[in-house]
């Protein structure tokens, strides 16, 4: 089916984002994957094209654009090249909510102009040790002492852990209150007492910076609180998370169109007992299954994207994109592998690297098991 999401300026976009990255990132992921980071000079070259913050406001340098549209541009490009290091969807679709929707004039004036121009990096920190899914169970302190916050604790696989220069960390103000105790508060590099643990060997995504991150007696300033009162972290988490969810989804289908296409390709030239194998009938059969499937996916996203365009994309259905699309996408990469045979084990062929890179995307932003919670929950029983 044709698609028809885009406009002719998405188009336009698209072509500069392609451009910069065939420029300034394929040439050099290989490496990255090596270093288990990119480089921050990658961020500002990105901040130049206008590639982050649609949605700050001009005045604080961005293009002052509510439209996911683009966010949807760059992930899709990003992923089609592979180049799961770069943390920039965490950057645009995860935290400008955040830090457009939730900061005063005054917090507007500090962050927003280097957030805007790839010179602030930004990270959220909710994962703990012992703490994933399950939000209430967050161990970080945020004790109140005049005009500062004395948070202790720890973090673990914060995605831009290493690069990030403000990180905003969920913590508990009022222990005692359950999810009305939670507040979140922006922590700034440099700040004494935290300090950045491990970058952490994944099996997959080599490129992309996840860390630790520690919170020893750190004082965070009173300003640099999210929201006009502490304990409203958890309905301001609730109300992100839709769009962070959107934003993975986006990711997965993009993933399993890419792979799908050059698994095509490559079943249109490898050759087994005289004839290419796209000939044989299981061939076929695996690829018509999965070219339906990946294309039904692709409408349902689309449709969200513009259900969130319009304010409209409930949880309940950005759970539903979010777990379909990564579980579809780890089912259509693991297939691929099957046709590629032994080459599909060899991480010389992409192939290999996505499957790698694939298997997170049902576990973060929420688990497979967590999105059909929310869903059953939907159904008042």
């Amino acid at each position: 089916m044709r698609r028809d999401l885009f406009d002719e300026e998405h188009d336009l976009f698209r072509e500069t984002v392609r451009e910069f990255l065939a420029r300034e990132v394929a040439p050099h992921h290989g490496q990255w994957e090596k270093d288990g980071i990119v480089p921050r000079e990658v961020w500002k070259k990105a901040g130049e094209l206008g590639m982050f913050g649609f949605s700050v406001p001009e005045e604080y340098g961005g293009a002052g654009i509510t439209d996911f549209r683009y966010n949807t541009v760059i992930v899709e490009e990003i992923i089609r090249i592979g180049a799961n290091g770069l943390g920039f969807s965490l950057h645009n679709d995860i935290m400008a909510p955040y830090l457009v929707d939730l900061t005063d004039d005054e917090q507007k004036r500090r962050w927003l102009p280097g957030f805007a121009s790839g010179e602030l990096i930004t990270a959220i920190a909710v994962t703990e040790p012992g703490a994933g899914s399950d939000l209430q169970g967050v161990r970080t302190t945020a004790v109140r002492e005049g005009d500062h916050y004395v948070v202790n604790g720890q973090k673990t696989f914060i995605t831009n852990g290493i690069n990030s220069d403000l990180v905003v960390v969920v913590a508990k103000t009022d222990p005692a209150a359950g999810a009305r105790g939670i507040t979140l508060l922006v922590a700034e590099r440099g700040m004494e007492g935290f300090t950045r643990g491990r970058n952490l060997e994944k099996v997959g995504m080599h490129a992309q910076d996840t860390a630790e991150l520690f919170f020893d007696n750190v004082r965070v300033p009173v300003a640099n609180r999210l929201g006009p009162e502490e304990g409203q972290g958890f309905v301001q988490l609730m109300n992100n998370l839709p769009q962070e969810r959107l934003s993975i989804a986006v990711a997965a289908v993009a993933a399993a169109e890419s792979v799908l296409e050059m698994t095509i390709e490559y079943c249109r030239n490898r050759t087994a007992f005289g004839r290419s194998i796209g000939q044989f009938q299981n061939t076929r059969f695996v690829l018509a299954e999965l070219a339906t499937e990946v294309d039904i996916a692709r409408l349902f996203v689309d449709r969200c994207v513009l259900a969130l365009n319009a304010g409209e994309l409930t949880a309940v259905d950005a759970a539903k994109a979010k777990w379909w699309t990564t579980e579809l996408q780890n089912k259509v990469i693991d297939r691929c592998v099957q046709l590629h045979g032994g080459y599909g084990y060899m991480l010389e062929y992409p192939v290999a690297k996505a499957w790698l890179d694939s298997r997170v995307q049902t576990i973060y932003g929420g688990t497979t098991e967590i999105m059909k919670e929310i869903i059953g929950r939907s159904f008042g029983f």
